[in-house]
This record gives structure tokens, sequence and C-alpha cells, in this order.
């Protein structure tokens, strides 16, 4: 099987040595995402952080020939637990019909102090 690695050219990749994407057959996995910009920065409440953080993912997903409609997994981490309802707003705009299943979990920190939600992906392509 072919192996595809997509990377977005963020501000972590290089220092921590990982892909955004990687594609091994039909199965793609798209590591933790944020609303950061290519410099780093963040901004933004829970749910506009939520917004581009799956405009990264998307990103992520066309870049090794996916897309959300081939999502089946999302795992989302929250700074504040509380966010729930905001985060979870923005996830079922976003993926509407789609319906993967998903993991919502608070946890201590991120990787910035700013960045309020991290989300990560599976998906698998019976379509090509």
């Amino acid at each position: 099987m072919k192996r595809i690695n997509f990377s977005s050219g963020g501000k972590w990749e290089p220092l921590i040595g990982y892909s955004r994407a990687v594609r091994v057959g039909q199965l793609v996995f798209v590591s933790g995402c944020t609303a950061a910009d290519k410099n780093g920065v963040v901004s933004g409440d829970a749910y506009q952080q939520t917004i581009k953080t799956l405009e990264t993912v998307r990103l992520a997903l066309e870049g090794v020939g996916a897309g959300l409609a081939d999502v089946v997994r999302t795992r989302m981490f929250l700074k504040n637990i509380d966010d729930w309802e905001a985060v979870g707003r923005a996830h079922g705009e976003v993926f509407g019909l789609v319906l993967p299943v998903a993991t919502m979990v608070e946890v201590s920190r991120l990787i910035a102090a700013e960045m309020l939600v991290e989300i990560e992906v599976d998906a698998v392509c019976l379509l090509d």
C-alpha cells in the first residue's frame, strides 16, 4: 500500500517532526489541529476556534485526496469543558449529515495558552 504524508506548513510540524495528515490505502489520519495560523497565532472564542480548526482539518484531508464526508471519527480536546455547546454546535454545522462518531474531553493544557480546542480525525475513503 502507498503512504501519502501531507504537511500544512504549520509552525509546529517541523519542530516536532510530524505530518498534518497521513493516508495509507483508504485510511486517513489527521493529527491534532487547532485554530493556529501558519505563524502560530490563535484568536477567537471556542466556537470561532472550532470553525477555524475544522477548516484546517478539511484542508489536510484534501491534501491526501479525502474530504469531510469521509470522516468517521473525531476527537475533540477542550481546555474548558464548559465550551462543549459552542464546540459541538460548530462541529455539527461543519459535518452536517456526515455524523462521525465523536469524543469530547477536557484537557488541562494545549500547546499554547490561547488555544481552546484541538481536534483530530480519522477517515475512510471508499471512493477514489
